[in-house]
């Protein structure tokens, strides 16, 4: 079950999207990447969940996080710590 969203825009907004070549669907489309987009950098969605309300495969919404600046992997530095831990007992281990 869907849930419908909808933005009122002024006429002469509109129109001036419109004679830009954005029709309806296509400020729908945009408007629903740049709220995924919004939903992911702040931690609201999971970047799954993100793609999900972007309409777009999991693969494309990184791209267009990549094209808008938002990085995909944001660690802190105490996760960025246990993960390079995590990667050094691995070499050790491979090298037994």
């Amino acid at each position: 079950m869907a849930v419908k969203a909808v933005i009122d825009l002024p006429k002469d907004l509109y129109q001036t999207l419109s004679s830009h070549g954005l029709s309806k669907e296509m400020i729908s489309k945009e408007t629903k990447k740049l709220l995924a987009l919004k939903c992911y950098k702040d931690k609201i969605l999971s970047l799954g969940k993100s793609a999900e309300l972007s309409g777009l495969s999991m693969w494309e919404f990184v791209e267009f996080l990549g094209e808008n600046n938002v990085a995909v992997i944001d660690y802190s530095e105490e996760q960025l710590e246990k993960e390079f831990k995590s990667i050094d007992k691995l070499r050790k281990a491979l090298k037994r």
